[in-house]
């Protein structure tokens, strides 16, 4: 029988060293997940600005602390989304009323004591039913949308809407939130890698990513709040954005992801939602 010592000097028996990485669990990927799950946390709290929305009543994580910084943002940006979606309109005329509504929307409520430089653009597409905002007050409607509205109303629910995203910091705060899903994703990743697929890293990423549309969904609901908050202060008829939910699904039709796989929630669970809203007003002094 071989003695102890010569089993210990062949290898037969584990060396002090992995016996000890094994008895403590010591294990370089789980160190690393743990080291990237926790500095994106860490970052994300200390990295990031703590802001009380007067809008939305919501404390937020920005990933720009100022205003300026989202102006900025969304100067540098509008021309290349202008060029992406076929240019400036050349109707002249159409572009005047999106011009007349947005200033009303905006002199009439509280927005207008923001710095928010807010300019309201009609873009040419005609086959993307779109309206979206920038950081800073650049929004943007298309054409294939503007033409589908049947009054002024309607458009002005668009504008609303879309003004509620940018006092809403939705797009500054989504940036934090996506960066902080990232890393836990990341993290996440190597943590069920087995070394053989990245399937460990993909079931991660869906998940980051199911999560962060989630935070999009809401910011829509809570836009979809301020717009009617912000027609009834300027006079509008806040029932006119259940007409452009009406619009939206029935452009959707047979085009639709289920609603947990998109940014956006289905427009007849945003009607019905608008219906409470409006109620809930006119129930207040």
């Amino acid at each position: 029988m071989r003695s102890f010592y010569s089993r210990l000097i062949s290898g037969a028996w584990p060396s002090f060293t992995e016996e000890r990485r094994r008895r403590t669990g010591c294990n370089p990927r789980i160190a690393l997940a743990l080291l990237i799950m926790g500095g994106s946390l860490a970052y994300h709290y200390l990295g990031t600005t703590k802001y009380e929305n007067e809008f939305t009543g919501r404390t937020q994580r920005l990933a720009f602390a100022t205003p300026e910084e989202e102006i900025a943002l969304g100067l540098q940006s509008a021309p290349t989304m202008i060029q992406q979606m076929g240019g400036q309109s050349r109707d002249l005329q159409a572009q005047a009323t999106v011009d007349r509504v947005g200033a009303k929307l905006v002199q009439s409520t509280l927005a207008k004591q923001t710095p928010y430089r807010f300019e309201f653009h009609l873009l040419a597409d005609t086959q993307t039913i779109n309206a979206f905002a920038l950081p800073g007050g650049q929004v943007f409607i298309t054409e294939a949308l503007f033409r589908l509205l049947k009054k002024e109303d309607q458009l002005a629910g668009v504008l609303g809407h879309e003004i509620g995203h940018v006092v809403g910091r939705h797009s500054n705060e989504q940036m934090a939130t996506s960066r902080l899903w990232q890393g836990l994703a990341s993290g996440a990743g190597v943590l069920l890698s087995d070394g053989q697929s990245n399937s460990g890293s993909q079931i991660a990423n869906m998940v980051a990513n199911m999560r962060v549309m989630k935070y999009g969904r809401d910011d829509e609901l809570e836009s979809d709040a301020l717009g009617v908050r912000f027609l009834i202060e300027a006079g509008y008829d806040p029932e006119a954005m259940i007409g452009v939910m009406d619009i939206l699904a029935k452009a959707a039709s047979g085009n639709r992801e289920p609603e947990f796989m998109s940014t956006h929630p289905a427009p007849e669970n945003r009607a019905e939602r608008i219906r409470e809203l409006i109620a809930k007003y006119k129930k207040q002094p």
